[in-house]
């Protein structure tokens, strides 16, 4: 057995050295991963030493941007390899808590995309492995390390719009039952490895795992098979943020009202009187702290406020300031290195998906709903609270 003391970079260890460089092993090779390769890459502080994913095309694609880089079909080679520190988990959302949980017992810090998780109860889980075996884990809301977000909540908590009394999230629309055709499994794609957690069987559909000349997003996001929609793709950005605003992060509403007579939009409520409602984009997916005494609406590249000199304006050093990260990457790899908590930790991006999901499950069963953050269970509500969580695989049940 290799020692932890030979396997952990010295950095661990209070040393420096030019080969002190993050290892890191990639699970999943599609659009996102590609991103995230070249954004961890230009940190110039990591060396990718594998790569896995179920499309073999894929991976090697992958790979041919990384020099020395290993791949496999399975990812728990990845995780058995003890010269790696860290993995980087972009794979469709059915995925994430098993992937997590098995990397974080396998001493794995990981980087897990955004929505955290299918499940609010998949992302206690992630939580609980992380802190379990002291795992650093950033989530992938890398809008929190944009310093256009970062204004608009540390405003809000510095009081300049007045008290909080609305929050505006527009995003797009809940998820859908799953009703693509059957296509033919491509050569090269093991796709029952990519239904994976899924005890429901599913016909292969290129919309859900697009081959490599097909250039778009992939669709599996849009069925509540595999993902949340736009309420949790979108919404684990722009929810997020009025949760860092609204300094939200432990905790979430109390509440979720479906659209109805008396409610235009989905709305939630917090325990402070504050109201949340999910609308539609406008033009940009964005957020809208409305205050008494001013707004401010911010999207990506853009912050607009009432009054409009609060957009630039200095956050004085004896106010309140939020978590300072330029770059999401580099905040992973420098938390690795001091075993810190990152700017967007497990707990964190789990409570945020929480927020989309709760309003999934109002969508889902139409009617209203009331939460309780701290025990993370819905009141008197057998049907809601069976919606939680999901029956899973066993090889891949984390809850």
């Amino acid at each position: 057995m290799i020692s932890a003391a030979i396997v952990a970079p010295r950095f661990v260890l209070g040393c420096k050295s030019p080969s002190d460089e993050v290892t890191l092993g990639f699970i999943g090779c599609g659009k996102q991963a590609l991103g995230l390769q070249e954004s961890f890459q230009k940190t110039g502080n990591v060396k990718i030493l594998a790569a896995a994913d179920v499309y073999e095309g894929k991976v090697k694609r992958f790979a041919s941007n990384a020099s020395g880089c290993d791949t496999y079909g399975d990812f728990r080679k990845i995780l058995a390899r003890k010269d790696i520190h860290a993995v980087v988990i972009a794979v469709p959302d059915h995925w994430h808590a098993a992937i997590a949980v098995m990397a974080a017992k396998a001493g794995k810090d990981i980087y897990c995309e955004k929505p955290l998780s299918l499940t609010i109860k998949e992302g206690r889980a992630m939580v609980n492995a992380a802190r379990e075996h002291k795992r650093v884990f950033q989530t992938g809301s890398m809008q929190r390390s944009w310093p256009e977000f970062r204004q608009a909540a540390e405003l809000v908590r510095n009081g300049y719009i007045g008290d909080i009394k609305h929050v505006t999230v527009n995003v797009g629309p809940p998820p859908k039952p799953y009703d693509l055709a059957a296509e033919h499994i491509p050569a090269g794609l093991d796709w029952e490895f990519w239904l994976g957690p899924n005890v429901k069987p599913a016909n292969f559909n290129h919309n859900l795992a697009p081959g490599l000349n097909d250039d778009f997003w992939a669709h599996w996001r849009d069925y509540r098979e595999f993902g949340g929609g736009y309420v949790t793709d979108w919404g684990a950005h722009m929810f997020d943020i009025a949760q860092w605003g609204l300094d939200m992060d432990a905790s979430g509403p109390v509440s979720v009202t479906p659209p109805d007579k008396d409610h235009q939009f989905l709305t939630y409520q917090y325990a402070n009187g504050i109201t949340m409602t999910h609308e539609p984009p406008n033009k940009d997916n964005g957020v809208t702290f409305h205050g008494t005494k001013g707004e401010i609406h911010v999207v990506r590249g853009k912050i607009e406020t009432t009054p409009p000199e609060l957009a630039t304006r200095t956050i004085g050093a004896s106010e309140k300031h939020v978590y300072h990260s330029d770059n999401h990457y580099q905040d992973f790899l420098d938390a690795i290195r001091k075993r810190s908590k990152p700017i967007c930790d497990v707990e964190i991006g789990h409570r945020t998906a929480t927020v989309c999901n709760i309003g999934n499950i109002a969508y889902q069963l139409n009617r209203p709903l009331q939460w309780d953050p701290v025990k993370e269970e819905f009141k008197n509500d057998d049907d809601a609270n069976k919606l939680t969580g999901r029956e899973m695989k066993k090889e891949w049940n984390v809850l």
